[in-house]
């Protein structure tokens, strides 16, 4: 049976309780044996305890210790990189780290692997993903306002290089219509990379025109935003005024994503995929990759969704729809 885990006693016992659940309270802290300590029995941690810059390091390293598959939700670009930094280690301990299995970012990864396959000379890609509902978790809205602290980022050349935030805006043809996007550092900079090898990849978000130019104007803030007092100060606010989405936003929104594959002859492919409201899917895509590492479907070592189970595992999630181009031979 699973055992629920935290760092507050009191409403993690008072959960578990309702749900006739084990429990285990610790702190992330200390050593790595007392961490790895507090996982005896575990064979796989589905790590949601964010901020994941903070907490994920040392929930990793105390799953290797233990021997024990780990996974995350997290969508920040430097969780994945260090994460995929310990890929060896990994392997050699038998060991699956699957980070990114909520909506960051299997329907992307999934999108990114399925596109790529069907123009293999690609050398380009282009992300962006458009939801119907604004509403975000205070975990979301606290990582937003961390990576609005340190800009934007675009993979060049297979390198991750920083620009400024909101650099670049498009127009994405997504299902429900077009809608302008801004350039906004997502996860699939590191997880697009790994699964696809394309080295030149921006990914970007739909947003008002007002919230556009809020991007812009952020990185005149960004050295402010750092400071570490107001990044508390903001997260208080966080705390005092972000719900998240409401049940029935959950239960009626949809969220999209689009991609563009191009190779160097300008062939382009473009492609999306339609999932339930984002916050919904991650309960559910998160669950079914945990059940599918926990079989032994997923290889030693850092994955990504796509490279664990295949480009078409979002597929099998309920309520999700695909839209991709037939496949061109490299001769075409």
């Amino acid at each position: 049976p699973p055992i629920l885990a935290g760092r507050r006693e009191a409403p993690l016992r008072a959960l578990a309780e309702e749900l006739g659940l084990e429990w285990r309270a610790f702190p992330l802290g200390g050593t790595p044996d007392r961490r790895a300590d507090h996982l005896e029995g575990v064979d796989a941690v589905l790590h949601v305890a964010g901020p994941f810059s903070q907490t994920s390091a040392p929930m990793v390293r105390a799953c290797l210790a233990r021997g024990a598959h780990y996974l995350d939700v997290t969508g920040e670009v430097d969780v994945f990189e260090a994460v995929f930094a310990r890929d060896e280690e990994a392997r050699q301990a038998g060991v699956t780290l699957l980070p990114g299995v909520g909506f960051d970012v299997v329907p992307s990864d999934c999108l990114a692997a399925a596109l790529a396959s069907r123009l293999p000379e690609a050398c380009r890609l282009e992300l962006a993903i458009y939801s119907e509902s604004q509403e975000t978790s205070q975990g979301t809205a606290k990582s937003m306002l961390e990576g609005v602290s340190q800009g934007g980022r675009v993979r060049r050349r297979g390198r991750l290089e920083r620009v400024s935030f909101g650099h670049a805006t498009r127009v994405v043809a997504f299902p429900p219509g077009r809608r302008r996007c801004v350039a906004i550092p997502w996860g699939d900079l590191s997880t697009a990379y790994r699964s696809t090898g394309i080295e030149e990849i921006t990914t970007y978000m739909a947003q008002p025109a007002l919230a556009i130019a809020g991007t812009r104007l952020a990185n005149l803030a960004a050295p402010i935003l750092s400071l570490g007092p107001v990044q508390r100060r903001l997260n208080r606010w966080i705390e005092r005024n972000v719900s998240g989405p409401s049940e029935s936003t959950r239960e009626r929104a949809q969220t999209h994503v689009w991609g563009r594959v191009e190779d160097r002859w300008g062939v382009a492919l473009e492609g999306s995929v339609t999932t339930p409201e984002a916050y919904r899917f991650t309960a559910d895509s998160a669950l079914a990759c945990l059940e599918r590492v926990r079989a032994g479907d997923a290889p030693a070592g850092a994955q990504t969704p796509s490279l664990a189970f295949g480009a078409e595992f979002v597929t099998g999630l309920e309520d999700v729809c695909w839209r991709l181009p037939a496949a061109r031979l490299a001769s075409e």
